[in-house]
């Protein structure tokens, strides 16, 4: 008797193997550890979502295998392929570690371990067997996505990704939840998102401002903007880019088209064909980090300079504008000041020669505040070194130029006159201003001034800086930006890379540094009016840039439209990205009066608190009255409409038998009704009873659906022939 019960048993459960096998093959995994298809579908949306938005950081080879992975995954969705044997899943990762390993040199430390995180994420998703697997590439895929907020922080980047980790979420949704919609799915990933946020935000609020305390490795990646090198031609290749380079908001009045001179590079060392950095600052530069120059404030050399009398624009009261600089990735650690700039912050210092240096490569965007004096002096006394690295010339170089400059010399012994001599040179003689001018040969300065005289900036203060050190006054280059396109929508000013430019700075005694630029004397609207009134952008930084924003600029509602946009991410880059220690305790200053160690740790209580039982209500842990899920309440209704008129079901009839029982006795009198009622009752029995693959849940949900909504329709006709 034992025996033949225990074979029964084995019987019974062969067959049950069986069916789920045949289940398993016509709609996918349904049951254990196996994968739903639904889980399936949206592991092949996580994969290029998360991808996605690090596809420039990826190498060849790992975009390769990432690719082989994915198109063996589509291959398992739509059953061509089964799934990869071992051997070559470990024959992947062999080469993908072996290919990573030659570049990690190239690319640098962190591009490689992120190509390595990717390679890790490609190669579990294809060899993923059960749910345990499907979690941990979910959890990969987050650190991914976190790894992509280290450079792509804009706003729209943000939105991006938000809808990546959503799309991530709903993965782990089918999980649970596997016989819903795609659309259901995509909500309840959301919804989850969408309560999480609270807590960010109140942590994002509360949580101090550190610094960090490690330093992130270098990406090696492309730089963009001035180098710490210039040859006559390189700043007019800057014309052609229409990148943002950094946007500036004054505190109080604001500075001239004019006078926005952005200092960014100073570059004394001159070869005949390239204009560098000395060595010196160079090294100072590269010892910044351990030991941080030193260089006055410059309102110590305005006694005068008082809170009262801070932003007088009158000549007997020295000037100073405050401004914040949120400074686009360039990979490069050079920042932007007005003459003579300062800063207090402890991202950067303030280099020897007057620029703002940051202590680590601008790799995101990078706000700082800083202030200008523009009355305060630069240099007063100059060492005999400095002298010497400014007025070097190389020998036998340009002797045209060096017999024009003895000639200025020789008529204007006062430095200021003969300097203003040079200046109005440019303006008397037949120069042009040009993004395109005519090669120049190796004595560089003689083929512009006597024989093409057309060129761009670099150009001008090159010819005007060598004529300089040539007559024995000391002089340098700076590169840096000049002007900025003023933002009505949010009252600031951006800087683009097409707005680059070269002057030239003379030491003069009693004065220090003093800038001259021969630009302004050849093309005067450059300087006053900006880059657009002298060239054409279609001809210049619109050329390489065919969706460029700033094709809208000639179209006024378009261009309010524009704007309008950049300043919503203006603002993102000041309050999320800016949110600094500062602005947190303004921001908490507003909420609790003064900040103390207890009133915040009481709001984060309260909030924490709050934000707990919203989540208990929201998942059903306490409810007055504990709703129904949608499917039975409503089944619930029809059955409470039918007691209206008189068909009551009790309580221990199940709903076959109900629906047997009132088919029975109304067949006749509504026969239409008795269909649809039959097919909305054995459409519930299979929902709720019945374990059916996706596309059979499916298509009874349909039918439910279509016997619900005819029922209701029905029962405001045939009422009288149901009592």
């Amino acid at each position: 008797m034992t025996t033949k019960s225990a074979d029964q048993q084995r019987l019974h459960s062969s067959k049950a193997s069986a069916a789920q096998l045949s289940a398993y093959h016509a709609n996918g995994p349904q049951t254990g550890d196996n994968i739903s298809r639904q889980t399936l579908f949206w592991l092949l949306l996580t994969n290029l979502a998360v991808l996605s938005p690090l596809f420039d950081k990826t190498t060849p080879w790992t975009l390769g295998i990432c690719a082989i992975c994915l198109l063996w995954r589509i291959g398992i969705y739509v059953g061509k392929v089964a799934k990869p044997p071992r051997y070559l899943v470990t024959s992947l990762a062999i080469g993908a570690a072996i290919t990573l390993a030659l570049v990690s040199g190239t690319i640098g430390l962190l591009n490689a371990l992120v190509n390595l995180l990717i390679l890790g994420y490609a190669l579990k998703y294809i060899e993923m067997r059960s749910v345990r697997d499907v979690r941990a590439v979910v959890i990969v895929g987050y650190f991914l996505i976190a790894l992509t907020f280290i450079d792509h922080q804009s706003m729209l980047n943000t939105v991006h990704l938000i809808g990546v980790t959503i799309i991530n979420t709903c993965v782990l949704v089918t999980l649970y939840q596997s016989q819903h919609r795609w659309q259901h799915t995509a909500w309840i990933g959301a919804k989850l998102l969408l309560q999480s946020m609270p807590l960010a935000l109140l942590l994002f609020l509360v949580l101090p401002r550190f610094a960090p305390l490690w330093l992130v490795p270098n990406m090696k990646e492309a730089q963009t903007g001035l180098s710490d090198s210039l040859a006559v031609g390189d700043i007019s290749k800057l014309t052609r880019s229409s990148a943002l380079a950094f946007r500036v908001s004054f505190t109080d009045a604001s500075p001239t088209q004019a006078e926005l001179y952005w200092r960014a590079l100073v570059l004394e060392d001159y070869d005949g064909l390239t204009w560098r950095q000395d060595a010196g600052i160079k090294q100072i530069q590269k010892d910044a980090f351990f030991f941080p120059p030193s260089r006055p404030d410059p309102a110590r050399q305005l006694p005068s300079l008082t809170p009262k009398t801070q932003n007088s624009t009158s000549n007997s009261q020295p000037r100073v504008y405050r401004y914040q600089v949120i400074a686009e990735p360039s990979h490069q650690p050079w920042l932007f000041g007005l003459d003579v700039a300062y800063s207090q912050d402890d991202k950067l210092v303030n280099l020897p020669d007057y620029r703002l240096y940051a202590l680590r490569n601008v790799d995101q965007r990078m706000g700082y505040n800083a202030s200008s004096w523009p009355q305060a002096k630069m240099d007063l006394t100059l060492s005999a070194k400095q002298r010497q690295i400014n007025l070097n010339l190389p020998a036998d170089s340009n002797p045209r130029t060096r017999q024009l400059a003895a000639e200025f010399k020789a008529k204007y012994p006062e430095p200021h006159k003969r300097l203003w001599a040079m200046m109005g040179y440019f303006n008397q003689q037949p120069f042009f201003y040009t993004l395109t001018p005519p090669p120049i040969g190796r004595q560089q300065v003689d083929d512009f001034l006597f024989e093409n005289k057309a060129g761009f900036c670099a150009h001008y203060a090159s010819a005007f800086i060598f004529m300089a050190r040539a007559s024995g006054i000391p002089a340098r280059m700076v590169t840096g930006y000049q002007g900025g396109e003023y933002n009505p929508q949010a009252n600031y000013l951006s800087v683009y890379q097409y707005m680059a430019h070269a002057w030239a700075e003379v030491w003069l005694e009693n004065e220090g540094w003093v800038r001259f630029d021969p630009t302004a004397m050849v093309a005067p609207n450059r300087i006053e009016q900006g880059f657009d009134a002298e060239f054409s952008p279609e001809q210049s930084y619109l050329q390489e840039s065919p969706f460029s924003s700033l094709r809208f600029k000639s179209m006024p509602w378009l261009n309010e439209l524009r704007q309008r946009f950049a300043s919503v991410d203006y603002y993102w880059s000041l309050w999320v990205l800016g949110f600094n220690q500062e602005r947190q305790n303004k921001v908490l200053s507003g909420i609790l009066g003064e900040v103390t160690k207890a009133k915040v740790a009481m709001f984060m209580s309260v909030c924490i608190g709050l934000i707990g039982i919203y989540i208990a209500y929201s998942v059903g842990l306490f409810r007055f009255k504990r709703e129904q899920d949608p499917i039975s309440a409503k089944y619930q209704r029809i059955c409470q409409r039918l007691s209206k008129f008189g068909i009551a079901r009790p309580a221990h009839l199940g709903p076959n038998a109900f629906a047997a029982q009132l088919i029975d006795t109304h067949q006749q009198q509504s026969p239409q009704f008795c269909r649809e009622f039959d097919t909305f009752t054995q459409s519930y029995v299979a929902l709720k009873y019945q374990n059916l693959a996706d596309k059979d849940y499916q298509e009874a949900l349909k039918r439910f659906n279509a016997a619900a909504k005819a029922l209701n329709w029905l029962l405001f006709g045939p009422s009288k022939q149901l009592k």
